[in-house]
């Protein structure tokens, strides 16, 4: 679990200034370019590393800086806030989602070996559990992995696979015995230069335009028995331990692109006028961007108040998907708002909020869809 150390505000700002510079400097320039191309410079992540900006709550000992989960929020936050949805996804599937299976789960080989090289920039992590019939419905996953001597042999596919493209190292879940369920399920520490392991094509979404999403496909796949994450049988388990901290950073990320949602649109509605004033002026407009900012405040107010409990590390299943799910739901509403009040210009793809619109929309579904959230936090109350 993350450190409960916190840093000063002094501390925490100097590294959000850090990041923002960064981002103005390698991102901005570039970053529309890359959404047409459908896919960003692998050495944009070799550049992320060298500048400390992946992986950064990762022990020292294993080439981390031992910073708290706090700064890994700052990133995310300000990856986010600048309007780079597809790059949020990216970092903290990388950072907050895969690295941290390695590290709770791994032999001491496997962090020693991977995580540097995460810190580093030199390996891209993905994580692979959605199926083309299994996506929040894990239990159907049909992808296998057979005991063979010292081996196991992997087939199946995976899809939706966030940094598909450039991944070097997947954390990949199968079914070690079919038979048994939930307790069938085993997860593996991955080498994506195996034989046996295909990248498919980098499919073509609504949004997140420059993000590698791809099919992965496994043939007769020899990963060595070694490779096993937390125990033959157990991945099920170490699944649902790590989600909170997945869906808590996506929810962390959905507040702070509201936030650059929302500063965008008071800009432009103080400079665009209409009947001789400025948008900002009518009373409509006015609280509309008053609703917004309540709702983000309180999201906001909420998503400290669990990045402070999974710190202290009693962040609960339940409180994790309160934060995803409300967070989520927000940002699509401000997204909508927002290009209501950019009228026309809002719809053209030259201004920003129209991308940020279509890139929210997927906040409601990956990590966990709204309506698993809902049943999660149900069964937290009354039961199944």
């Amino acid at each position: 679990m993350s450190e409960s150390v916190k840093l000063d505000a002094a501390e925490k700002e100097l590294f959000r200034d850090s990041v923002k510079k960064f981002l103005e400097a390698e991102v901005e320039p570039h970053y529309q370019k890359w959404e047409d191309d459908g896919i960003w410079p692998r050495e944009l992540w070799s550049k992320l590393g060298e500048n400390g900006f992946l992986c950064v709550d990762m022990p020292s000992r294993y080439g981390g800086y031992d910073a708290p989960f706090e700064l890994s929020c700052v990133i995310i936050e300000e990856i986010s806030r600048a309007g780079y949805g597809a790059l949020a996804t990216g970092v903290s599937v990388h950072s907050d989602i895969a690295a941290p299976y390695i590290l709770h789960l791994g032999t001491e080989s496997q962090k020693e070996y991977w995580i540097p090289k995460l810190v580093s920039g030199e390996v891209v992590a993905a994580i692979g559990m959605s199926e083309p019939s299994a996506g929040s419905d894990l239990q159907g996953m049909k992808t296998t992995a057979i005991k063979d001597g010292d081996d196991y042999i992997v087939n199946g596919q995976k899809t939706f696979i966030s940094n598909g493209q450039h991944a070097d190292v997947i954390i990949l879940a199968t079914k070690t015995d079919p038979k048994q369920g939930a307790r069938g399920m085993s997860l593996f520490v991955v080498d994506c230069h195996l034989d046996g392991y295909e990248k498919g094509r980098n499919l073509e979404k609504m949004g997140l335009h420059s993000g590698d999403t791809s099919e992965i496909f496994f043939s007769d796949m020899r990963v060595p028995a070694t490779e096993i994450l937390g125990g033959e049988g157990k991945g099920f388990i170490s699944l649902m331990d790590e989600l909170p901290r997945e869906r808590l950073i996506l929810g962390v990320g959905c507040v702070a692109a509201a936030e650059g949602m929302l500063d965008w649109t008071i800009e432009y509605t103080m400079e665009r006028k209409a009947f001789g004033e400025s948008i900002a002026k009518f009373q409509n407009s006015r609280y509309v961007m008053a609703d917004m900012k309540a709702e983000i405040e309180l999201n906001k107010a909420l998503a400290e108040k669990y990045v402070d409990k999974y710190m202290n590390g009693d962040l609960t299943t339940a409180e994790a998907s309160i934060c995803k799910l409300a967070a989520s739901e927000m940002q699509c509403r401000v997204a909508d708002r927002c290009v209501q009040l950019f009228g026309g210009y809002g719809y053209m793809k030259e201004y920003k909020i129209s991308r940020a619109y279509v890139d929210a929309r997927i906040q409601r579904i990956y990590g966990g869809t709204s309506e698993i959230m809902k049943e999660l936090i149900s069964r937290s109350l009354v039961g199944r």
